[in-house]
């Protein structure tokens, strides 16, 4: 039987946020005109059909803003961001050095999950990331917003992404809303991450952030 790992609180175990947008440039935009830093452009996603561009939330942390790539011939995201009217967080990552307890641990919360998977991305200077990732399909996501992050480790050669892209801005704070608030704070404890959810009739996820126009948040 897999270990509940040690909880860390929640700002310490973000390694990044997934702001979904339908079209990249105007995302792009969009953050630059409420933070005032621009992202800049990361690179594609082989077979998923997205392309992402990226800025420092400070320490190892980023947001990241990712949009169907129409130069790929099929979408296969497991969120459907050509929907989206508008910005909004869909996801997080939390950062783990143990894929194999995170799998653990959700199969014994019932969870599908998916991975460890390997993945990669093209930088425009040529070098490749890679990493691995473990997913979760949990009862708990609700209307494409993923409320119990996916959980990832880089590949100790890959330079990690909150290192070289556009700084400015710092994440103060993480906060999740969700209507079954006792039962993911629960959930997420076992998975090392510490937080009090606030209840709230629809899921959602918001971070405040410090940025050169004061401090924002974003959901």
């Amino acid at each position: 039987m897999a270990t509940d790992l040690i909880p860390q609180p929640v700002e310490e175990t973000v390694d990044h946020l997934l702001l979904g947008v339908g079209d990249l440039d105007r995302g792009i935009e969009w953050v630059e005109k409420l933070t005032g830093v621009k992202a800049v452009y990361g690179g594609r996603h082989p077979g998923l059909g997205t392309k992402n561009a990226l800025l420092s939330l400070g320490g190892w942390r980023y947001l990241e803003i990712i949009a169907p790539d129409p130069a790929q011939p099929a979408f296969r995201f497991r969120i459907d961001l050509p929907s989206l009217a508008a910005p909004r967080l869909i996801s997080w990552a939390a950062s783990t050095q143990n894929p194999d307890s995170i799998r653990k641990i959700g199969q014994q919360e019932g969870y599908r999950i998916v991975g460890p998977d390997e993945g990669s991305r093209a930088r425009p200077d040529g070098r490749v990331l890679r990493w691995t990732t473990v997913g979760l399909r949990t009862p708990f996501d609700r209307s494409g917003i993923e409320v119990v992050p996916f959980f990832i480790r880089w590949v100790e050669d890959s330079r990690h992404p909150s290192q070289d892209s556009p700084q400015g801005c710092t994440l103060a704070s993480f906060h999740i809303i969700h209507p079954e608030a006792a039962g993911l704070d629960r959930a997420l404890t076992r998975f090392g991450i510490q937080m009090r959810v606030r209840r709230g009739e629809q899921a959602a996820l918001s971070a405040i952030l410090e940025t050169p126009k004061g401090r924002v948040e974003i959901t």
